[in-house]
């Protein structure tokens, strides 16, 4: 029977405030958004240590050994379980190899550095070969053991790389690793992507989605669809979005399959390690590294029952310079490509094509894909005319890290599932609460946005149901705010007591004027 661990208020908050000192104590005199990759690296290499151990453990437990510890056998004896533990996690580690071993010595190891980088090559070689191989393939590529920025020689490198052990080795991140119920590690992961991309700038921006972000776009991309065996995101950064799923769909649905596609590397690592510390097997996750637009990588394993995705706004592509894209499948139906300054059409037609027939997709978008003219306005139309455009969503402005403080939308795409040739159009632009200096959507404001969704009828300020036909007949602008009236908050400005106060300031103004008179006269008779 497996231990039900969830971490409580309190004990979350402790486990944040630990890892704000690690962002800022340890790091020295490298950058945050650089060190990330050290303390990410070493949660995940104490996760995946601790993971197997328990693994084995529990297949001990049964064959009669309760007490067995795997972390105090030899390393030859460990070989011979090699195998089996390739074949069922993806990955072996020795005895010695062990974050709770390499941790408790790391002090006293003048070589921990060699010795880090030995591991993580041994780690990832024992997927060679296997279909765990690519999924374990650089892990732990931007964990540089050797950087200079850790330190200037071996011994501070190596000074600085045994404080994150050990700091790491304290934290509380409960227990029973292979228990779906414990989401703390990918909480801690997921606290700390949170906290470096509100510190990075527009690096932070491009590759996290805040939560209740993600949270929303799984319950668009989720709803009235209860058979969900395959979800994908085609720029998935660093996965927060589909690991939305795993604490909904996959509770229910184990075997749940995770496809994401990735053009950055750092990106590409992070959502793998955030999928195995997220306790997603590695034969129920595929995620690719390259250029989604030019060269897909999951053809084959469409469609998918639900899509989510937030791709770069107006991001820079080959478009109609490669002739043979016309051609395209995902693209060719439109019959116009999206523009080489804004491929965010593209991503959404890549999308489309990727999508089952009873799926959904839920696409952050940046508001100009809505009302441009050109080519956009034509791909809008093939859209429209196919009846594949469900809701449109205004979203509230500075939801997203980094410097994105513009407005930002959300387009749901269908294909068979839609049930009218209408769109619905929602202005959630107040919907939002204040978190510092970034705006949130609280529970309430995801609940609202959920119910005007669900029920897809008219609501003064907030909602508009309106026919294909005369979006068409509008120049199919998509824009919310040409079909949702806006609130007038202007206080209502009544002529009559406007004219009584003029009168009560202009009588106020001879009052004051006849009493400096006065004071002048007097100052002039001294």
């Amino acid at each position: 029977m497996k231990i039900r661990y969830m971490a409580t208020k309190q004990e979350r908050a402790e486990l944040h405030k630990t890892i704000w000192k690690i962002a800022n104590d340890l790091r020295g005199s490298v950058d945050g958004w650089e060190f990330k990759a050290y303390v990410l690296g070493s949660i995940f290499y104490r996760f995946i240590s601790e993971n197997i151990c328990e693994y084995i453990h529990d297949i001990m437990k049964e064959a009669g050994q309760p007490n067995f510890d795997y972390a105090a056998i030899s390393d030859k004896e460990a070989e011979k379980i090699r195998k089996k533990m390739v074949e069922e996690k993806g990955y072996f580690i020795l005895p010695s190899q062990l974050f709770q071993n390499v941790a408790k010595n790391s002090e006293n190891d003048e070589n921990l550095n060699e010795h880090l980088s030995a591991i993580f090559r041994s780690i990832e070689a024992s997927a060679k070969g296997t279909p765990s191989e690519d999924d374990l393939r650089g892990l732990f590529s931007d964990f540089a053991v050797d950087s200079a920025l850790l330190g200037s020689t071996v011994i501070k490198r190596n000074q600085l790389l045994a404080k994150v052990l050990k700091t790491v080795a304290g934290m509380n991140l409960g227990s029973k690793y292979n228990d779906t119920d414990n989401d703390t590690i990918g909480d801690t992961y997921e606290y700390l992507m949170q906290m470096y991309a509100s510190n990075a700038g527009k690096s932070g921006g491009e590759f996290f989605t805040p939560q209740q972000v993600s949270e929303l776009l799984a319950r668009l991309a989720s709803w009235h669809n209860q058979n969900i065996q395959k979800v994908y995101d085609p720029a998935c950064g660093s996965g927060s979005l589909l690991l939305k799923f795993s604490k909904t769909v996959g509770k229910t649905n184990p075997n749940l399959k995770y496809y994401g596609q990735e053009v950055n590397p750092t990106t590409y690592n992070l959502c793998r390690i955030n999928m195995f510390l997220h306790n997603v097997n590695f034969d129920n996750f595929d995620i690719a590294l390259e250029d989604t637009l030019l060269k897909p990588q999951h053809k084959e394993d469409a469609p998918f029952d639900a899509i989510v995705s937030n791709p770069p706004y107006s991001l820079k592509w080959v478009g109609k310079d490669n002739a043979i894209l016309i051609n395209d499948e995902r693209y060719a139906p439109a019959g116009v490509l999206a523009p080489k300054g804004a491929a965010d059409l593209a991503f959404a037609m890549h999308m489309l094509w990727h999508l089952s027939e009873q799926g959904t997709a839920a696409i952050v978008e940046f508001p100009g894909v809505l009302y441009r003219t050109g080519a956009e306005q034509k791909i809008r139309q093939y859209l429209v005319r196919n009846n594949r455009v469900d809701t449109i969503i205004q979203l509230p402005a500075n939801l997203f890290f980094g410097d994105v403080t513009i407005s930002t939308c959300i387009i749901v795409l269908k294909k068979s599932a839609k049930t009218d040739s209408s769109v619905l159009f929602i202005n959630a632009s107040k919907l939002y609460g204040k978190g510092g200096n970034k705006n949130v959507l609280l529970p309430e404001h995801q609940e609202k946005i959920m119910e005007l969704y669900t029920n897809r009828k008219d609501e003064q300020y907030l909602a508009k149901l309106v026919k294909n036909d005369e979006i068409l007949a509008n120049g199919c602008n998509l824009s919310v705010s040409t079909y949702v009236e806006q609130e007038d908050t202007r206080e209502e400005i009544i002529i009559e007591e406007v004219n009584t106060k003029i009168e009560a300031l202009e009588t106020e103004y001879y009052e004051l004027s006849e009493q400096i008179r006065d004071i002048i006269n007097e100052l002039g008779g001294k």
